[in-house]
């Protein structure tokens, strides 16, 4: 029956409290091997080795001739060498003939050296010949040859587990021939907005309704971590129909993230669906965003659940504080918290005792002064747009004068 709830502990959770509750629903997902083209922001999950050097073979830097250095010892532009022109050599030749001394090879960009040959001229140095060529310039031995293993040696290590994969270093990966990377599996967030107020942007609004905004904003937030973000879109009020619905789609998903029916007062759907089966509501010592739940549901599987309140931006910070970084745990991140700096406060705040309270604000260029954005209020989503950092006043701080150096944490 639905009606009023209390909260499962009287004494509100600290923020490190809750954070570590919810990164401990999500350990790392297990290792699986990708194709390039799908691991791109994923996290290296063992040491990869180079199977063979980078380059795998001598060949020239430029487009030109190879030739042997002691043969154009002479050139000038007042006295060129001309020499025989015996073989062309362009990129992606395999059957390479060897320099005879006294002659010079036409070879292109990446091609392989040929034996014999210890230096390319570049072909402005030259008249461009092609059966007998005139050279205006001596060079030394090596001038212009890319060696063998010069960037990466057989065997090197070539990326670190832990390392994000960015386009370079896949484009490194596919350079030494690794057409697969072992990474950790996306977790599969199913993301849920409760509320029968709720109606899709795009809609004419009646009365007492208003634009569903949180499932857009977290599944945003889920993809952009590189987590797959699967949407239940409009589930109704009732206990029995929302359990209904998360049950035909839990198979293979990794959390149920909600927002909303969380709070203290009656219809609350998630809670009311989910106590006594496996989740916790507690309260937050944090403004905004004190009620929260999280916990596994046997009956679905064991699905991790975090359930987040419902007011927009009680919504984002409960994901940045709490699931962001869980989540970036279980993908293999080594590093799971946003950059954290300090800068002095523009305008006056103040903060509830006994409460860790997170402001919207934008930070100058130089992190030198910071002005907050918008009120505290958990429906201000607009502050929270225009934002680029946190101000973080911890529970012992009731007031921050204008002035006074704070700590910030970066949003951008």
């Amino acid at each position: 029956m639905l009606g009023v709830h209390t909260e499962s502990r009287s004494v509100p959770r600290s923020v490190a409290e809750h954070r570590a509750a919810v990164a401990a629903l999500l350990p790392p997902r297990p290792v699986v091997r990708l194709p390039l083209a799908e691991c791109r922001g994923l996290v290296l999950a063992e040491d990869v080795v180079a199977p063979v050097a980078l380059p795998p073979f001598d060949n020239s830097a430029m487009d030109g001739y190879a030739v042997r250095a002691e043969d154009v010892a002479g050139a000038s532009g007042a006295v060129p060498v001309e020499l025989p022109v015996a073989e062309d050599i362009p990129a992606g030749r395999t059957d390479v003939p060897e320099l005879v001394a006294g002659t010079a090879h036409r070879i292109m960009t990446g091609a392989p050296m040929p034996p014999g040959a210890d230096a390319v001229v570049m072909v402005e140095r030259t008249d461009g010949g092609v059966e007998r060529v005139r050279i205006g310039v001596a060079v030394e031995t090596g001038n212009h040859v890319r060696r063998t293993g010069e960037d990466v040696r057989e065997g090197d290590v070539l990326l670190t587990a832990g390392s994000v994969l960015t386009p370079a270093r896949l484009g490194l990966a596919a350079a030494v021939g690794h057409a697969t990377l072992p990474v950790r599996r996306r977790p599969v967030v199913l993301v849920l907005s409760t509320g029968t107020e709720l109606v899709a942007p795009g809609a004419p609004l009646r009365p007492g309704q208003i634009y569903e905004s949180n499932s857009v904003l977290l599944a945003a937030a889920v993809e952009e971590l590189g987590c797959v973000a699967d949407v239940l879109r409009f589930v109704p009020d009732d206990p029995a129909r929302f359990l209904a619905v998360i049950a035909e789609r839990a198979d293979g998903a990794d959390l149920l993230l909600t927002s909303g029916g969380v709070s203290a007062g009656a219809y609350e759907v998630v809670k009311d669906a989910l106590t006594g089966r496996g989740v916790d509501f507690v309260r937050v010592a944090v403004q905004p965003g004190g009620p929260q739940g999280l916990g596994r549901v046997d009956a679905l599987g064991g699905l991790a659940v975090v359930a987040l309140p419902g007011n927009p931006v009680s919504a984002a910070l409960s994901f940045e504080l709490f699931a962001r970084p869980a989540l970036l745990a279980a993908l293999g991140h080594p590093v799971v918290d946003r950059p954290r700096a300090t800068a002095r406060l523009v305008s006056g705040l103040r903060s509830p005792a006994g409460k860790r309270q997170y402001r919207r604000a934008r930070h100058d260029e130089g992190l030198v002064e910071v002005t907050p954005v918008g009120g505290p209020g958990s429906h201000l989503l607009a502050s929270f747009a225009a934002s680029n950092c946190l101000i973080e006043l911890d529970e012992d701080t009731t007031e921050a004068p204008a002035g006074s150096t704070v700590p910030l944490i970066l949003l951008d």
